[in-house]
């Protein structure tokens, strides 16, 4: 039995490790997102709004890498709105966290291994076009981009430097913000005579900022604004990344505590119910759960379903970034539950067609 300072020990240990991973990830995301606020013009944003076509297919390449570093960035992508609610989910559903290395241990056999992958890849593909079509039946637009609110509320500092004005007037910044909301889901953009005056206003002020910036850059070079957007990325990295190690740092005692056969007796209790039972599991932002879910799939106390469900659901600490950097809050809970109906579907699906791997 161990002690609880052995517990605490091993528990600082892992959450110190599995954090740690994450920092690189997020440091580039946040570094590509703090870029895209300050040097993309509007049509470069409008052109990445469009590549979210391609998203889901994407995001579902991307998740079955074998770390969650992916689910995280996605989730803060998603929180500023420069991807799609169905690119989320597609890499949500995909990523693999440490299902893989545990089959590899296990030795299991590499064409199982390969289907596994395959079929996590394909629900998340079909999951994340579905909601994406859905949004975009119900004429669902695209919200602007929210980097700056990401900024402002996590106070980041990333004004505090800038000395060169405004880069859009008030005329442009509401030729923006319509823009943004008349991209629908698949990239169509909608115009009138009045957003016309207003991208003409737009085009006149980037004409002289533009002026404004060469001269600035000149004589200043690009360190200063590369500066502010560093520091900027490193202050989001760091709160973010502390966050993640205090919540994992919590649920690594609960686990060690409580010991993951009492998880493995909890999830095979109820064959019957053992699909919808995986699925909840798969919400705990934390390996524990897909090494679980692996083990005990590969020791034969689970149904392939089962497995898949909790597989499906397990993203990983995306779930933790995305609670800590989306807003509104209630919508992190519906998209929780969105992840557990898709689990549950698709593992339902399985065990009434029979599929075995």
């Amino acid at each position: 039995m161990e002690t609880f300072a052995e517990i605490l020990l091993h528990a600082f240990e892992h959450a110190f490790i599995d954090t740690l991973k994450l920092v690189p990830f997020l440091f580039v995301t946040y570094l590509a997102m703090e870029a895209l606020e300050h040097y993309a013009s509007s049509k470069s944003i409008a052109a990445v709004r469009r590549a979210g076509i391609a998203g889901p297919v994407i995001g579902a390449l991307l998740g079955v890498v074998p770390q969650c570093g992916f689910s995280a960035a996605a989730a803060t992508l998603y929180s500023a709105r420069v991807i799609t609610l169905g690119t989320l989910f597609a890499v949500f559903l995909s990523t693999s966290d440490e299902m893989l290395p545990i089959m590899i241990a296990a030795q299991a056999p590499a064409g199982f291994i390969a289907e596994v992958l395959a079929i996590k890849a394909l629900c998340g593909l079909i999951a994340g076009f579905a909601i994406d079509v859905v949004l975009r039946l119900r004429h669902h637009a695209v919200e602007a981009m929210r980097i700056r609110d990401l900024c402002e509320r996590d106070h980041c500092g990333c004004d505090d430097e800038d000395d060169a004005p405004s880069a859009l007037s008030d005329a442009c910044q509401k030729h923006e913000e319509s823009a943004a909301n008349c991209i629908d889901d698949w990239g169509a953009e909608y115009s009138n005579e009045e957003e016309r005056g207003a991208e003409l206003a737009c085009a006149s002020d980037e004409r002289h900022e533009h002026d404004y910036v060469h001269a600035h850059n000149s004589s200043h070079g690009h360190a200063h604004g590369f500066g502010a957007i560093a520091k900027s990325s490193l202050v989001h990295t760091l709160q973010v990344t502390l966050f993640i190690f205090l919540v994992s740092l919590a649920l690594e005692i609960v686990i060690d505590g409580v010991g993951e056969d009492a998880l493995a007796s909890f999830i095979s209790a109820n064959s019957n119910l053992s699909v919808v039972v995986s699925a909840i599991v798969g919400l705990i932002p934390n390996c524990a759960a897909s090494v679980v879910l692996t083990e005990l799939y590969l020791e034969g106390a689970l149904s392939t379903g089962a497995m898949l469900a909790g597989l499906l659901v397990s993203a990983g600490v995306g779930l933790l970034v995305l609670f800590r950097a989306n807003r509104p809050m209630h919508e992190n809970f519906l998209i929780a539950a969105g992840l557990v109906a898709c689990g549950v579907v698709f593992g339902f699906i399985v065990g009434v067609f029979g599929i075995a791997l």
